[in-house]
């Protein structure tokens, strides 16, 4: 027989289970059921399946235990379930053991699809084609010790951040905004115009009516041929919704580890955690910093941390997972729990501002409040130049912007503000951007150069300053 016939069998047998095991659900309180019967065979991740009256399966996860009996969430409605049905744990033998949490087959032929968390498909296109290999949603983060630097420079296409938020291959973003102010056509626009081999892109808790105006206006035909997008609507279970980011994760590492350059745009980790919050609450974690439990703030690193360079190879070579999380910030407070602690853990962080985009300027990034811990050592002395003087013509017109607009302050009073109330509509010009348009790095660099040359500043030249030496 052929070897690859031989592979083809021994992976179909280890999907049988040995044997099935079964139990009985007890109650049912909230979102949580008790099931009693499955004794020390079931742990926390392994998946079983409940058992409707009228013989239909809804898979679920062992959440938890308490004392003989085990709690499990569904990944669907629970209606039809009743105390005393039937609950069915497939047992396998050894090493065939899957690991708990679950499991996909990922290929590239999973790119330009859609699909659920579970790996089902919901385009309507046919069957995902599997790949030879079944990676566990969940696991930890490479070693960090093994783990390869940040890759180069990255071209986002987007001047803003092109600018003022330079990225490396492999760096790690939190998008920090409220609701309304342009996150998801941002992301479009960095999923068609980011410099990647593929991007990976994970909806969680999206409006089920905004899915296709996504896919369709704002990533467009061009941005679907090259992406893998994972969708989990508001309307799913908490389980569902929290299995889109673990789903995300493990399809980007898929192409990480193929050598790939992959893109993960994940929307957003504020409904991820909100979907940590409705499980932990169920059985029974106390709620701690605005209703969240701890265990949110213990597994928020365990994801974030997933994404990044991978494991250097013999060759030096090593696949990036360049990452753009989405924070929905509560109320506008930059400072919520959720925010506050994501800030801490990534590379960097973009502000969209309200009032930036009621003025009508897209992407509505407040440069001031936006930061890449990458900048100093990705671009060169003339580059870092030429943002900083930006950033400080913007940052003297905010100081001075009520006195300005009251008419209180008198041009020639001050060269700086002067300079700034001149520069500013320029820079701003620079920063406003189409979602159909795309700017490279080079040009980013070369518009905000002629949007600062009107008025040279020779003391903060670089190139003055050399020439005086």
């Amino acid at each position: 027989m052929k070897p690859d016939f031989l592979a083809q069998v021994n992976a179909t047998c280890a999907g049988i289970p040995a044997a099935i095991a079964t139990g009985h659900i007890t109650s049912l309180s909230g979102l949580a059921v008790t099931v009693a019967g499955l004794g020390s065979l079931a742990s926390v991740g392994d998946r079983v399946s409940l058992m409707r009256r009228n013989g239909a399966s809804i898979p679920a996860e062992i959440i938890g235990f308490s004392a003989s009996h085990a709690h499990a969430m569904a990944f669907g409605s629970l209606d039809g379930l009743a105390s005393g049905n039937e609950v069915r744990f497939p047992v396998f033998l050894g090493s065939r053991t899957p690991k708990p949490g679950g499991s996909l087959s990922v290929s590239d032929g999973w790119i330009g699809r859609i699909i659920d968390p579970l790996g089902r498909p919901l385009d309507g296109k046919g069957p995902l084609p599997p790949g030879s290999v079944t990676r566990p949603v969940r696991t930890s983060p490479p070693d960090a010790t093994l783990r390869a630097r940040l890759g180069p420079r990255l071209d986002l296409g987007v001047r803003a951040m092109n600018l003022f938020t330079t990225c490396r291959e492999g760096q790690r973003l939190g998008l920090f905004a409220g609701s309304g102010v342009g996150k998801s056509t941002l992301m479009s626009m960095l999923a068609r115009n980011t410099a990647c081999d593929v991007a990976v892109i994970s909806l969680v808790g999206e409006r089920g009516r905004e899915v296709r105006e996504f896919v369709e206006d704002d990533l467009g035909p061009e941005g679907l041929a090259r992406s893998v997008v994972i969708v989990a609507t508001s309307d799913s279970p908490p389980l569902m919704r929290r299995e889109a980011a673990y789903a995300a994760l493990a399809v980007a590492e898929y192409f990480r580890d193929e050598g790939k350059s992959a893109l993960l745009l994940m929307d957003s980790v504020t409904r991820f955690c909100q979907a940590l919050r409705e499980i932990g609450l169920s059985v029974g974690e106390p709620p701690a910093t605005r209703g969240y439990p701890p265990s949110v703030f213990a597994e928020l690193p365990r994801l974030l941390e997933r994404a990044g360079p991978g494991i250097v190879r013999p060759d030096g070579s090593a696949g990036q997972i360049s990452a753009l999380f989405s924070v929905l910030v509560e109320g506008d407070d930059q400072n919520e729990p959720v925010a506050d602690a994501v800030r801490g853990i990534l590379d960097g962080h973009l502000v969209l501002d309200r009032r930036i985009a009621e003025t009508g300027r897209y992407p509505a990034i407040d440069i001031l409040r936006s930061l890449s811990r990458t900048v100093p050592g990705c671009n060169s002395e003339d580059e870092n130049a030429l943002t900083r003087r930006a950033r400080a013509i913007l940052a003297t017109y905010a100081e001075m912007a009520d006195m300005i607009r009251l008419g209180a302050y008198r041009p020639g009073a001050d060269a700086k503000v002067d300079e700034a109330i001149k520069l500013r509509p320029a820079i701003e010009s620079v920063l406003s951007q189409g979602r159909h348009e795309r700017c490279t790095l080079d040009e980013s660099f070369a518009a905000l150069r002629d949007a600062l040359a009107e008025i040279p500043v020779q003391e903060n030249s670089v190139a003055a300053a050399r020439a005086v030496s």
